[in-house]
């Protein structure tokens, strides 16, 4: 048994900003643990580990939904607070025993991942704009759209990335959130056109860079609108766009996966809910199919 530490001078929170400072996590990962932490010292000013309970929980959650915080936003907050009790334990700061998650069920709902269908994506690729940024925002969204990448990992690449196997051009980089490696095949991903945007630029560098995600989402608004797409989307789209017109394209799951660096398939079968337009061609195929095999059994009658 861990054997438990005096919290003498220390509240849970102090631990908490602490040892996610020290810990080996990427950046984006402690900002949100930081988030959780703010909170919770808004909620109960000097957070004792003694208060961490049941009821605590009940009442926090409580407290984030009284803040507007929806479903999943409070669920994450619920369970990078666990991440962190579970930190304490395993540090000897509170007994095993007093894990307060036991019991305590954390509520998601399964989130809706927007992407853009095949007729929105071709509005995109044939959009073709005067202002030399928006069109910039546009090509890295597109980029994005044809490699799966995120923000954070399009914004880090480099020449070096681009690598020659089988003398085909491949993008092989390690993705910040996950540390997994990826090795994406860019002249068969959407037929090659990374590799077009690719060409349009001086160099990998000089395509990269963008402004902050907040800027670059801004810029995407404006870009949407002369489009005349309705739908509210951000860079992060361009993943779920990814993703899903892969599966609908008929490309195993399991592949999917491995293109965008998931470490485990149920994460990438959220994205194989059908669109609507494979749905009425896969009924017309089925319908061609009967009266071909109709027209064939009159024949040899």
């Amino acid at each position: 048994a861990v054997k438990k530490k005096s919290p003498v001078n220390i509240t849970f929170t102090e631990f908490a900003r602490k040892s996610i400072i020290s810990a080996d996590k990427s950046k984006s990962t402690k900002e949100n643990l930081m988030s959780t932490v703010r909170l919770l010292e808004r909620f109960r000013s000097g957070l004792t580990f003694e208060d961490l309970s049941y009821t605590f929980l009940k009442d926090f959650e409580a407290w984030l939904k009284e803040l507007g915080k929806n479903q999943n936003t409070t669920g994450k907050h619920l369970r990078q607070l666990r991440t962190l009790t579970n930190e304490a334990i395993n540090d000897g700061y509170m007994p095993a025993d007093a894990y307060p998650f036991r019991k305590f069920k954390i509520k998601i709902q399964k989130a809706q991942k927007p992407f853009l269908t095949p007729d929105e994506l071709s509005r995109l690729e044939r959009l073709r704009l005067d202002d030399l940024r928006q069109q910039h925002i546009l090509d890295a969204f597109l980029f994005c759209c044809y490699t799966g990448l995120r923000f954070s990992d399009f914004r880090t690449l480099t020449a070096s990335n681009i690598v020659p196997i089988n003398r085909k051009k491949w993008l092989c980089l390690k993705m910040q959130k996950t540390n997994l490696e990826i090795k994406l095949p860019l002249e068969l991903l959407f037929e090659g056109k990374a590799l077009n945007i690719i060409d349009r630029y001086d160099s990998i560098e000089q395509m990269a860079s963008i402004p902050i995600n907040a800027d670059t989402n801004k810029i995407l608004s404006e870009i949407a609108e002369k489009s005349k797409i309705k739908k509210h989307f951000t860079f992060h789209t361009a993943r779920h766009t990814c993703a899903t017109l892969l599966i609908h394209k008929g490309v195993a799951i399991t592949t999917v996966q491995k293109l965008l660096g998931h470490t485990s398939v149920k994460t990438t079968e959220i994205y194989s809910e059908v669109l609507s337009s494979t749905i009425v061609k896969d009924l017309k195929a089925v319908k061609k199919k009967k009266n071909v095999n109709k027209f064939q059994s009159k024949t040899v009658l």
